[in-house]
């Protein structure tokens, strides 16, 4: 019992969260290293080398440079199991992300020094806010031009409506970055060309108060630059709060360079400290503790093809409770059903490693023949837990789909409803069309590019795309309603899911407004914007 405690305890698990190119892929390299999970630390960017980042594993991200899709990484640094949830950075890819999010148990957010928060950022932020999670932050690539770091702090608290304590303090930018000084260990973090990430950085004790030593270290004009900024935040800045830290309401704040491997372990450590242990989850009116001995887990995301090599389907749960044990039977809520998880896995980005047990904490890929969907609970017998929070967002952008070679039918239906089944896209029908086109609906205009992508290359066959004009879809909520009687205008299209629910799909506000007048009687309802993804 002593063991099982210990080793949820010494979970945890936590989303990287950022818009793109601010540095999250390198960060998480540089995580693994320290790990001792991989050797060497790959390029982000596809194009300019053959290696690439190991949680960037679709071809398609190799040669964008872009994290499309969320990797899971898992490994030990001292002491702890560390469970990364590494998540698209892409503005096009939010649905996923927040989905991934609802796995997490804290975020670290990755900022560009020099850009500041961006509205992918923003999105994200609003999810860990919704959930109460506490977020970290890593102001990076301050080995380049980097804005006023009182002007980011602002930002941060004025954006996000929450406090920041800046554990550290950079000294200088750019061409002129020395380093950083660390307010609790009152001493300076040098940083120069000589190390490059290649040696462990050691501070050097020094009160801000000895200005021969600090002169002697970073030069007289940034040392009075350095004194008066710490004067100040020491007098002006919120006081550090543990507990507000974990809940959401207060951002230690680190300064440095991912890239240069500088202030990232001390980051890492001051992190795995302040965080928590896996947290409790809602399932409608039961609170799971992480430490009830019976197994509970959710799935919140479905992947397919995710190796050549292996050709199959994986779901990702995030185990809630309990311990994992491997060849024992449990149960599938939503199917009613008792079975055994098939090939229990955890990843390292694309390589698997078959594993007999898992933790309250850990995130396990099994084998899916195509039984799971998003939000699915898989439990102990005897329980009947739903887990609340996986959402599911209206697609913004539509576009209309068909297969170029009629003598691919099969293929072309057995990807689209695969693809649809991860929840990164929807697909509707126009009644009475046949199956050889579909209508797509998605959040993020670059899923079609990976729709087009996958389907040629997963399935072997080529579409034909055609954008649609809509932009908003409602659920028709008059249940003996016939559609075929409504009037419509050009502007609106009747279309279906996959279980028959009638829905249109709009150009416009304007364009609903004039069906609703035009239709006395009809109700509609929002698409299950932000609600558990048992409603799909």
């Amino acid at each position: 019992m002593e063991d099982f405690k210990n080793q949820i305890e010494r979970r945890r698990t936590f989303a990287i969260i950022s818009h793109p190119d601010a540095g999250k892929t390198t960060l998480t390299e540089k995580f693994l290293l320290y790990g001792g999970a991989i050797q060497t630390a790959g390029s982000v960017k596809g194009k300019q080398t053959d290696k690439h980042a190991v949680s960037d594993w679709m071809d398609l991200e190799k040669q964008r440079g872009i994290s499309i899709t969320s990797s899971v990484l898992q490994f030990e640094y001292d002491g702890y199991c560390i469970n990364i949830l590494d998540t698209p950075g892409h503005q096009d890819f939010s649905e996923d992300t927040y989905r991934t999010l609802m796995a997490a148990d804290s975020a670290v957010m990755v900022i560009d020094a020099a850009k500041g928060i961006e509205p992918q950022t923003r999105k994200l932020f609003k999810v860990c806010a919704m959930r109460d999670i506490p977020i970290f932050t890593f102001i990076n690539k301050m080995d380049r031009e980097a804005r006023d770091p009182f002007d980011l702090l602002d930002e941060l608290e004025h954006e996000f409506g929450i406090g920041t304590y800046a554990m550290n303090w950079p000294i200088g930018c750019g061409q002129n970055f020395k380093g950083v000084y660390d307010r609790e260990a009152r001493a300076v973090l040098s940083f120069g060309d000589s190390h490059r990430g290649r040696e462990r950085i050691h501070g050097v004790d020094c009160d801000i108060s000895d200005t021969e030593k600090l002169d002697a270290m970073i030069g007289e004009r940034l040392r009075k630059e350095l004194t008066e900024q710490v004067e100040l935040l020491d007098g002006a800045s919120f006081d550090f709060d543990l507990d507000a830290v974990r809940h959401g309401k207060l951002s230690p704040v680190f300064f440095g360079s991912a890239l240069n491997n500088f202030g990232v372990e001390p980051f890492l450590a001051a992190f795995l400290k302040m965080t928590t242990s896996p947290l409790p989850r809602k399932a409608g009116d039961v609170t799971v503790d992480p430490f009830d001995e019976k197994f509970s887990a959710f799935v919140f995301k479905i992947q397919a093809n995710m190796n050549k090599a292996h050709r199959d389907r994986i779901a990702f749960m995030r185990i809630a409770s309990g311990k994992f044990e491997r060849g024992k039977e449990y149960y599938h809520v939503q199917e009613d059903k008792s079975f055994r998880l098939s090939q229990p896995q955890q990843m390292m980005a694309s390589e698997r490693e078959v594993i007999d047990e898992a933790y309250a904490g850990d995130i396990i890929g099994v084998f899916d023949p195509g039984i799971f969907s998003i939000g699915d609970t898989v439990c102990e017998k005897g329980q009947k837990l739903k887990f609340q929070g996986i959402p599911v967002f209206a697609p913004e952008h539509f576009a209309m789909v068909e297969q170029v070679d009629s003598m691919k039918r099969k293929q072309f239906a057995k990807g689209m409803n695969q693809i649809a089944q991860e929840g990164a896209i929807q697909i509707f029908f126009e009644p009475n069309s046949g199956l050889e086109r579909v209508v797509v609906g998605v959040v993020g205009v670059l899923q079609f590019e990976v729709l087009e992508y996958r389907i040629k290359n997963e399935y072997g066959c080529d579409l034909r795309r055609t954008d649609l004009p809509y932009q908003e879809i409602r659920f028709i909520k008059n249940p003996d309603l016939d559609p075929k009687t409504l009037k419509l205008s050009h502007d609106t299209k009747w279309v279906q899911d996959f279980r028959g629910k009638n829905l249109l799909i709009f150009t416009s506000e304007w364009a609903i407004r004039w069906v609703l007048e035009d239709n006395p009687g009809l109700e509609l309802e929002e698409f299950n914007r932000g609600t558990e993804a048992d409603a799909q």
